[in-house]
C-alpha cells in the first residue's frame, strides 16, 4: 500500500460525500479566508498521507526542545524532550559505514518515509535496518520526531525496537532492529519463491502477538497511543515469525479523561481506515480496532485489504466479507486457499467472529483490545495438528477456481 488520504466506501462515506458536495462552495471560501492556517479537517489532497512540513532543518537541539512538531505533546510526557528516549544518536558517517555507503545490495525496500537498507554497526556488530527519510516523500520531519519519541520510550516484545536515529544536517535516519522475515504482507501476498506459506498455527500466533503490541499502545503506554496506520506491511516478523508492530510516524496520543475522541486530519492507508474516522476526523482507540480487524481478515483469507486485480465485488476485503459473515455455512469460503483445508473448522469460525466484530461500522460495537488479546491468545493456544485432524476441505480447491475465474473477469 502506498501513501493515501484515508477514505472508505461505506454508507457513512457516501453520506459524507453528498454533504461535502453541498458545502463545497462554503469550504472554498473558508480556505480562502484562512489560507495561512493549517486546517485540522478530514479533507485534504489525496496524494498526501501526512501534513506536509516546511523545509526547515531540525537538528538534535530541535529534537530536545521542540513541542510544535509533536502532536498532542501538551497531553503527554513525550513533549519533544529526548531525555527519556532510550535510542542512540548516530552520526551520519556511522550509518554510511554500516551500509557501505547505502550499497544497492543492502537495499531492503521503500515506503512512505523513504528507502530501507540492511546495515552492520561496526562498533557492536549488530545487524540493523536503516530507514532514510526521502525529503520529497509523503512523510517528513513531524513523522520522524513522533517515531523517535514513540518507539524511543516504548518497551514491549511485540513492538519493533528503535536502536537509534540520526539528525545531522538535512539527513534524517531511523535505525531499527533487523527483522529477518520481513513483513506479514510479504508472506501473505508477495511470497518469494521457495518460501513456505504460513500455516494456521503460525497465523494465529502472529495475530495474537500483533494484538498484544496494540494492547501495549492503548492500555500500557503513558500516555496511551493510537497507531493510526496499522496494516499488514507494518507488522514485521522476526525469528520464529515473532510479530512486532512498526512505523509510528502517524501515531497520536489518545483521548483521556472526559475526552471521547481526538479531532485530527484524517490520515492512514486506504482499505484499513475506519469509516467513522474517515467521515468525521474523530480519532478513537476503536479506529485502530477496525484496522486490526482488516489485518486479521488478511491473515485468515490471504486476500489484500484492497485488490484492484479482482472483480469489482471483491476488490474491498471488508465489503466482500460482510455478506459472508451472515452465513456460517459460507465461512469455509473465506479461508485462504493456500491453507489447502489445513485448519480447525471451529478455530476458523472463532477467528472470523473476532474479525467481524472488529470491522463493525459503528465504533461502539467494536471490542476493546484487551478482549481481542484474550480471544486470540486462546486461539493461538489451540494447536492444530493436521495429522490428528486430517482431511482437506474440498472447498479449498473450489476457492482457488473461484478466485481464478474472478481474476479472469477483472481483465
Amino acid at each position: 500500500m502506498g501513501c493515501f488520504l484515508c477514505t472508505g466506501e461505506s454508507s457513512m462515506d457516501r453520506k459524507m460525500e453528498r454533504k461535502n458536495k453541498n458545502n463545497i462552495n462554503n469550504d472554498r471560501r473558508r480556505r480562502d479566508n484562512h489560507s495561512q492556517q493549517v486546517q485540522d479537517t478530514p479533507r485534504s489532497n489525496p496524494r498526501d498521507k501526512i501534513v506536509k512540513e516546511d523545509s526547515k532543518v531540525v537538528n538534535h537541539s530541535d529534537m530536545e526542545h521542540t513541542t510544535n512538531d509533536v502532536p498532542d505533546s501538551s497531553n503527554s510526557s513525550c513533549d519533544g524532550d529526548t531525555k527519556d528516549v532510550k535510542a542512540r544518536k548516530f552520526t551520519f558517517s556511522e550509518l554510511v559505514a554500516a551500509t557501505q555507503n547505502f550499497k544497492d545490495e543492502y537495499f531492503l525496500g521503500e515506503g512512505g518515509f523513504g528507502k530501507v537498507y540492511k546495515g552492520h554497526l561496526q562498533d557492536t556488530g549488530e545487524v540493523v535496518a536503516i530507514k532514510q527519510l526521502d525529503r520529497n516523500g509523503c512523510q517528513g520531519i513531524r513523522e520522524f520526531i513522533v517515531e523517535v519519541l514513540t518507539l524511543g520510550t516504548a518497551d514491549h516484545p511485540n513492538l519493533v525496537k528503535l536502536v537509534g536515529y540520526c539528525a545531522e544536517g538535512e539527513q534524517r535516519l531511523l535505525v531499527y532492529e533487523y527483522m529477518s522475515h520481513g513483513s506479514l504482507e510479504d508472506h501473505l501476498h508477495d511470497l518469494r519463491p521457495n518460501v513456505k506459506r504460513l500455516d494456521w498455527n503460525t497465523r494465529m500466533m502472529i495475530a495474537a502477538g500483533a494484538a498484544k503490541g496494540l494492547e501495549y499502545l492503548h492500555d500500557k503506554m503513558k500516555p496511551p497511543i493510537i497507531s493510526r496506520d496499522l496494516k499488514s506491511s507494518n507488522i514485521l516478523l522476526g525469528d520464529g515469525y515473532h510479530p512486532k508492530l512498526s512505523d509510528f510516524g502517524l501515531a497520536k496520543v489518545g483521548p483521556s479523561g472526559d475526552q471521547t475522541h481526538v479531532s485530527t486530519r484524517v490520515m492512514g492507508t486506504y482499505g484499513y481506515c475506519a469509516p467513522d474516522y474517515a467521515m468525521t476526523g474523530q480519532l478513537t482507540f476503536k479506529s485502530d480496532i477496525y484496522s486490526f480487524g482488516v489485518c486479521l481478515l488478511e491473515i485468515i483469507t490471504g486476500r489484500r485489504a484492497i485488490d484492484n486485480r479482482r472483480c469489482a465485488a471483491e476488490q474491498n476485503l471488508v465489503a466482500w466479507a460482510k455478506p459472508l459473515f451472515r452465513d456460517r455455512k459460507k465461512f469455509h469460503q473465506m479461508a485462504d486457499p493456500a491453507l489447502e483445508g489445513q485448519y480447525p473448522v471451529r478455530g476458523l469460525y472463532q477467528a472470523l467472529a473476532i474479525a467481524a466484530m472488529c470491522v463493525q461500522e459503528q465504533p461502539n460495537m467494536r471490542p476493546v483490545i484487551a478482549h481481542i488479546v484474550t480471544a486470540l491468545n486462546y486461539l493461538a493456544s489451540q494447536i492444530y495438528d493436521p495429522n490428528i485432524h486430517p482431511g482437506k476441505n474440498p472447498a479449498s480447491r473450489r476457492g482457488k477456481n473461484e478466485e481464478e475465474e474472478c481474476r479472469h473477469q477483472a481483465y
